[in-house]
């Protein structure tokens, strides 16, 4: 029956009594579920952990450019797990390391939750910032409105700049 309509018979259920088969177009079958699959990958996210260790005694421009890297990743929406670093006698004042941890918090606060708080582990003091989107999408939102609000101003600018307008102008009070 099957070769006469020129489709595969398949077996769908071995274990049952009797076999269980199907009359389908196997190779179309097949491929709709690749596309499925496909599909389903698209829609799921990858989140991906970046790290970035600082020190305790860490200077402001080494500060300030870890800190714009913190940033990068969490608006590629990469989750930032942030790590300062003692070593011997640092050890005693974690205070310190716990304000950096703050400042850096303070810094990426318009783009970032902080979804792990900062903890102490041995030697290591740990925060996890993760991408927030809706915070993400109002800073884009708010860059292309001011984008689009300079382009104009520039276009007005130039265009009361140009001699066609003045010619225009003068011509107009002649008339």
């Amino acid at each position: 029956m099957a070769s006469d309509m020129e489709l595969d018979l398949v077996e769908v259920a071995s274990k049952a009594n009797p076999p269980v088969c199907r009359i389908m177009d196997y190779g179309k079958w097949k491929y709709e579920q690749s596309q499925r699959e496909k599909e389903s990958r698209k829609k799921s996210t990858n989140v991906t952990v970046k790290e970035m260790k600082y020190r305790p005694k860490i200077g402001q421009g080494d500060f300030d450019t870890k800190t714009k890297k913190v940033e990068k990743f969490l608006g590629e929406g990469s989750k930032v797990k942030v790590t300062i670093m003692f070593r011997g006698r640092e050890m005693q004042h974690p205070e310190l390391g716990r304000r950096i941890l703050d400042q850096v918090a303070d810094v990426v606060d318009y783009i970032s939750n902080v979804e792990f708080g900062p903890n102490l582990e041995g030697r290591n003091m740990i925060m996890v910032l993760g991408p927030d989107k809706k915070k993400i999408a109002a800073v884009k939102k708010a860059r292309d409105e001011a984008a689009a609000a300079a382009e104009a101003e520039a276009l007005a600018e130039v265009g009361s700049d140009s001699p066609d307008a003045s010619e225009e102008a003068t011509s107009n009070e002649e008339e």
